[in-house]
């Protein structure tokens, strides 16, 4: 495909293809891993009209429609919204809770086992399995977040205030436009896992001695066992993009409009298609954050049947790498869409949460099974990619070229089967997990050096993983 690169400096490249910029932070390392089907994936994307930027972190891969790893930004007064640019998971994202153990406390393999036998208890993992947590009422939650929820399922304050968004308001008017089944099918998943590349892992912690001081301020240290949780909408959000995809992609028909690919659609923000799907997609922010603010509650429940009824888990942060949302860029509002991308403002910036206006947020980025995962924070410098970083290690290979290329002995290699460092996980065989293997993935650490070397964020703390709950 044809493209004009420029380097400008620290990992940060810019590509300049027929139907507009694409910008792209990656060290030379993974530069070399983008082949021309990511490019013309971009330049697809790049003929929605009155793009004001795009670009692609380090992770970025192949997705449905534009590729995972995407930032993409339209002013509000005559820009548009992509469903294709959010993806699939509305509201897919990370959290992560601290604990006051160390890992010593949990080097037993008895007692991760009987931890890991004790959240598939509180938290179901089986696709067959309801939610925990049938007598909340999923309307409540769809409309109010967090603040939908009974005072019973709020273990404290600190669980609505360490969160990038607690309630995402909205014109609840849009709710009538749904199937009425939508709500049968949410209410069995409140609280639950979901399958694919999803998970709870127990991980330990190792402080970068660059930012301890900043780590500790945020309650982390060397050591520390933590909990971090990948999950997203679940059902709601699958079938608000299903019926909404549906009607933008008739409408774009109907006003003459098309594109390469049949997958990429979008809608003038200003238009009804517009406006309907960013309000249902916000009722599908709540129920994600949500999603996964249960999942921990019954993480915590898991934890005191282990180590007894005082534990407690204080929220670290609660985050999305799937959506789009207003902001406020260049003295305007902008309408910033993030698909598999996080965002990580610097401290002292006035879109942060107030518990962390004084720090800037942890940004929380996971690895793959059996490798690293990370805690950065933001830097200023981040503005000139509006704030975003990678949003995990990326895939390097699809599911099914996984089976074909990677043995299960290899899988076993990586996760220390039979050492006294075994990360230990719920499923019985690897086997039914390989799409899963660090092998699927791009190299996590190379993914962060690039991130680093952009001055786009640095790295607090690495987290090391001693045992994975996937769902099945």
């Amino acid at each position: 495909m044809t493209k004009q690169h420029t380097r400008h400096g620290n990992n940060h490249h810019e590509m300049t293809l027929a139907n507009g910029r694409l910008h792209l932070f990656a060290n030379e390392e993974i530069l070399q891993t983008f082949g021309d089907n990511v490019y013309e994936m971009a330049n697809n994307n790049l003929q929605i009209p009155r793009n004001q930027y795009m670009s692609y972190t380090p992770d970025a891969h192949l997705g449905i429609g534009t590729c995972i790893g995407t930032t993409a930004v339209w002013n509000m007064k005559d820009g548009c919204v992509s469903p294709s640019i959010v993806g699939s998971d509305i509201g897919c994202g990370m959290r992560v809770h601290t604990t006051s153990l160390h890992k010593r406390d949990i080097q037993d393999k008895d007692i991760r086992r009987a931890l890991i036998k004790a959240i598939e208890k509180y938290v179901p993992t089986n696709e067959r399995t309801n939610s925990n947590y049938e007598d909340i009422d999923v309307m409540n939650v769809v409309q109010h977040g967090l603040k939908g929820l009974p005072e019973k399922y709020i273990p404290n304050e600190q669980w609505l205030t360490h969160v990038e968004q607690s309630n995402f308001t909205y014109d609840h008017s849009y709710l009538n436009q749904l199937p009425p089944k939508i709500l049968k099918y949410a209410r069995g998943q409140l609280g639950t896992l979901g399958n694919g590349n999803h998970f709870i892992e127990i991980q330990y912690v190792e402080i970068n001695e660059k930012y301890e001081s900043l780590a500790a301020k945020w309650g982390l240290f060397n050591g520390q066992v933590i909990v971090m949780i990948h999950s997203g909408s679940r059902a709601w959000g699958g079938m608000v993009g299903r019926e909404h995809n549906k009607v933008i992609k008739e409408a774009m028909d109907q006003w003459g409009v098309s594109n390469p690919d049949p997958n990429l659609i979008y809608a003038p923000i200003a238009s009804q298609e517009g406006q309907t799907y960013l309000n249902l997609m916000y009722s599908a922010l709540n129920f994600a954050v949500t999603n996964r603010h249960m999942i921990a509650f019954g993480v915590r429940e898991a934890f005191r049947e282990i180590f007894g009824a005082g534990m407690e888990m204080p929220v670290l942060y609660d985050l999305m790498h799937n959506y789009a949302l207003k902001e406020f860029h260049r003295n305007q509002p902008m309408l910033v869409h993030r698909k598999g991308a996080t965002r990580a403002l610097p401290a002292g910036h006035f879109l942060n949460t107030p518990a962390y206006k004084e720090t800037g947020h942890p940004a929380l980025i996971p690895g793959s099974m059996g490798t690293s995962s990370y805690i950065m924070v933001g830097k200023e410098e981040g503005l000139k990619n509006f704030y975003s970083i990678c949003h995990g290690a990326g895939r390097a290979r699809s599911r099914k070229a996984t089976k074909l290329l990677v043995t299960v002995d290899q899988f076993q290699q990586s996760m220390k089967v039979g050492s006294d460092d075994e990360i230990l996980v719920n499923h019985r065989s690897l086997q039914t997990i390989l799409d899963e293997c660090p092998q699927a993935y791009k190299d996590v650490d190379q993914i962060i050096d690039s991130i680093v070397g952009a001055s786009l964020a640095d790295v607090v703390a690495k987290c090391k993983p001693m045992a994975a709950i996937k769902g099945s």
